[in-house]
């Protein structure tokens, strides 16, 4: 059966999945993503890593503010889609755009559902310590990702994995899911969806800049998933020495008893020991304000010679 596919997505995120439906055999007849937005220090206007996708593919490509007007849903009916693919596009679809493809929409989604439904889930499954994660192939409806499972695919969380390993690892997860998923409809089978479970629903609500501030009267192990979590973006944060630094890379490790949170305990090649409210955080990478990422050794070396 041949496949007439509108994507929607926006972030880098979407891109392996754009591939993987152009690679599917089935015919990507549009791409929905959103409109370019400003970037870089010159906050010069830029296309989305979909759009540009894309254009490079040749596809014609739509950049609406919203799906809500009737115009929006003419546009798509013209396409004549048979299935609407969404990633990460950051646009609510309202339940008329839902109804238009033939088989309905799909949703690529990087959580075992119903855990971390929303806008950010790779970096909450991390915070929260969870010991896998995985992406979701869902058939869409008007609530916010609560459609019935398709297709999963789980992968475990690791202390090594950062949200930018995780994202890159759940990215070409997701391509997997959903090109398995194609290549079943298109050889004519009946994909049967799994309701998700009322039990064990949260939220993955969107990163604040806010949350990367590291508040040391906390568990260590909880600074070193925040450490995680939030690099690449927004990349934590916290006063070392007086010094209010970016802290890139750090494991939590034993403690001195009864050390003032957010002392300093002890600084070597190997890392800056600051203590917590339980244990201490071995601090191995990070960034002085104007400065580059650096090694704790390196940091080291430049307060020695520089006298702080």
């Amino acid at each position: 059966m041949k496949l007439r596919v509108v994507f929607a997505g926006t972030p880098e995120f979407s891109v392996p999945c754009l591939e993987a439906c152009r690679a599917s055999g089935a015919e990507v007849v549009a791409v929905y993503t959103q409109p370019d937005r400003p970037a870089g220090r010159g906050r010069k206007l830029t296309p989305s890593p979909v759009k540009q996708a894309a254009l490079a593919a040749g596809i014609p490509v739509e950049q609406p503010e919203s799906l809500k007007s009737e115009l929006a849903r003419t546009t798509l009916a013209s396409y004549a889609p048979d299935l609407m693919v969404v990633v990460a596009y950051g646009l609510i679809l309202p339940r008329k755009v839902l109804a238009i493809p033939r088989l309905g929409c799909w949703n690529v989604h990087a959580s075992l559902l119903p855990r971390w439904r929303g806008a950010a889930p790779i970096q909450r499954a991390i915070l929260a310590g969870d010991a896998e994660s995985g992406v979701d192939l869902m058939q869409m409806e008007a609530g916010l990702d609560t459609g019935p499972v398709l297709l999963e695919r789980r992968t475990p969380i690791s202390r090594e994995d950062t949200g930018g390993s995780l994202h890159d690892r759940l990215a070409a997860l997701g391509a997997e899911v959903l090109a398995e998923g194609l290549a079943r409809v298109m050889a004519g089978e009946s994909m049967v969806a799994r309701p998700q479970p009322d039990e064990g629903v949260t939220y993955a609500h969107k990163l604040d800049k806010a949350e990367a501030r590291l508040d040391f009267s906390r568990p260590a192990i909880e600074l070193e998933r925040q450490v995680r979590a939030f690099d690449p973006w927004p990349v934590a944060e916290g006063e070392v020495g007086g010094e209010t630094l970016r802290v890139w890379a750090a494991r939590a490790v034993d403690g001195r008893e009864g050390a003032e949170p957010g002392s300093v305990l002890g600084m070597s090649r190997d890392g800056i020991d600051i203590a917590c409210g339980e244990g201490a955080l071995r601090v191995t990478a990070l960034q002085r304000a104007g400065g580059k990422r650096i090694t704790a050794a390196d940091y080291c070396n430049a307060i020695k010679t520089r006298g702080g």
